[in-house]
Formats: structure tokens, sequence, C-alpha cells
């Protein structure tokens, strides 16, 4: 199928074809021309208009053309949803709506500067959107390795923390790793209690009712399956040993995160990474 749109894309008409190709239509042909010869060209093409002024898949109401597209054609991939709004920000001068509005324009901006051929600019596109469709999906939550808190945390670990032989960690060091242990952003820390006097509802209550907001789990089962979760991304996504990761995502040590991670997931995080390895 054949799409056409005005030439010199930089957000929303190289999006758009990211999406269309990725989820509407594997096949589909892409079509820049001058503005004032869209439709001409269209009925001349037997062409899908998209992102002007008077067809159906443009801007309304405030959003951009690839909401119009994930509208018509009913697309409710989590990730998307998560893309949505930042491509709308950047495309619309919003960049108060997402923060990464400001980088995506950027990016858009200094690549139809360097780039004038419009397929070559689509081509190059097309990598930008797969990189943040991958983030959206698998890495939304990962920060880079040389975060002060967590590269902070590591080091701590590794001069201090990781001693053998029945080495007595010295009470300085304990005190620094639970105050560093609270900066983690998950957040993984909080107890019970102190998130009911935050709430200000009485904690049995909260005990009782929680786990029926929060897939059937407990508040404690919950808190290990986030901490679970965290581990894989950082085995997935950095090159920390499994001692580090132990440390990182709230576990006291290897043997305990590695007894939790059998019991949530089937299998020791050596074999988990040796699968996933395989893969």
């Amino acid at each position: 199928m054949n799409w056409i749109t005005r030439e010199r894309p930089k957000i929303d008409r190289i999006a758009c074809p990211w999406l269309i190709r990725n989820f509407i239509d594997p096949q589909a042909q892409f079509y820049y021309v001058p503005f004032d010869t869209v439709i001409e060209k269209a009925e001349e093409l037997n062409a899908t208009p998209f992102d002007v002024l008077g067809v159906e898949l443009t801007h309304k109401n405030g959003l951009c053309t690839f909401d119009a597209l994930m509208e018509k054609y009913k697309l409710d991939d989590p990730a998307l949803q998560i893309m949505a709004p930042i491509i709308r920000a950047a495309d619309t001068d919003q960049h108060g709506l997402a923060s990464q509005a400001s980088g995506l324009w950027a990016i858009a901006a200094g690549m139809a500067y360097n780039i004038k051929d419009d397929q070559e600019l689509l081509k190059a596109g097309m990598m930008i959107y797969n990189a943040l469709y991958t983030w959206a999906k698998h890495l939304q939550n990962v920060r880079h390795t040389e975060s002060p808190v967590e590269q902070l945390l590591v080091d701590v670990y590794q001069k201090y923390l990781k001693k053998g032989n029945g080495a007595k960690i010295p009470t300085w060091a304990k005190e620094l790793k639970t105050i560093i242990q609270d900066q983690i952003d998950t957040n993984l820390a909080l107890s019970l209690t102190g998130i009911s006097t935050e709430l200000n509802i009485n904690p049995a209550y909260v005990s009782r009712e929680f786990s029926k907001y929060f897939d059937n789990l407990s508040f404690g089962e919950y808190i290990r399956k986030l901490r679970i979760e965290k581990a894989i991304t950082f085995m997935e996504t950095s090159e920390y040993a499994l001692s580090e990761i132990a440390y990182l995502t709230g576990f006291s040590d290897q043997s305990h995160f590695t007894r939790i991670f059998k019991l949530e997931t089937g299998f020791t995080p050596s074999e988990f990474k040796k699968n996933r390895n395989k893969k």
C-alpha cells in the first residue's frame, strides 16, 4: 500500500511511517512531495495521505498524526502508549508534556539539517524510533550505569562490603549502606507501616486490602517481585556481577538473592543469565 505526505519530514512524518510499517502495513511505500501536491499525487499513486490539512489522518484537537493512526487502527501496545505523548510533545512544541520531547526534537532537527534526501532521512529515522520503542518496552526504568547514586552504591560494595573470610564490616560502612540504599529509585525499602503512615491509613487495613489492587500479592510478595524484576533488568542491560546485582536490588547477600530469584522464576540467577545468552 502507498502512503504520501509532505516533504522534509522531522517528527510526525517519520514516526508515522515507522508506526505504519511496524504495526499496520509491513509492505508500505512512502512518498514525500511538496505540500501543495499531496492530494493530487495521492490520487495519481493511489496512496493514503497523512499529516496534511483536510485528510482523515492528521492533527486534531491537540493530538498529532501518530495519535490519529493509533486510534484508527486500535493500537494498544503499552510501549506505543508511552511513545505517543513524547512524539506529540516534540511535534507540537509542547515539550512540557514529556521530558524526552526536547531531546527527540533536537535529534530530529539535526538529522533533517544533515540529510537532504527524504528517503534517506526516513531510513535514518526508522533507527531512532526502533530505539525509542525498545526503550519504552524494556528500558524505561533503567538508568545509565554511571548514575552517581548507582555507581557510588557499587563502589561502596566493592571497597567496604564485599569482605570475605569473616572480616567484620565496620559500623560506619553499614550505616552508609543504609543511607545510600534509601536513594535507590525503586524505593523498595519502604515498609508497610511507613506507607500506611504516609497515606494516613491503618496498616492492618492496607495489609488486608493490598492484594486486591496489586496482582493478588501481599505487600511483601509484591516488593519481592519488584526486586526480582529490577534484578532481571540489570542482568539484561548491565555488566554487573550477580553479587553486585543482589546488593543493588536490596538483598542481604547473594545466597538470599539466589534463593528468592529461583523461587520467583524457577531458575537460579546463573541459569537465567545463561539461558538469556543462548537466545
